[in-house]
């Protein structure tokens, strides 16, 4: 369903479009606190953010989401 709409595999779910620390804008791929693993995709594209000068992580669950984007914004 989601490809019919134009989602593009491995792009992570959130995106927070301010610079800050050196920063261009903060992703983040959200998963579930136990299980929940990364496909090669999103591998793949949290690289490529990193290495474009965004920061990107993995989140288990919401707190750890949370804890991100708090330093992010500190």
């Amino acid at each position: 369903m989601l490809k019919a709409t134009g989602a593009t595999a491995g792009v992570p779910d959130l995106l927070i479009p301010a610079s800050r620390k050196g920063w261009h804008g903060l992703f983040i791929e959200m998963k579930r606190t136990k299980g929940g693993t990364i496909s090669p995709e999103q591998k793949d594209w949290l690289a490529h953010l990193n290495e474009q000068g965004y920061r990107a992580e993995v989140c288990k669950g919401f707190e750890a989401a949370k804890a991100v984007i708090q330093d992010y914004f500190a």
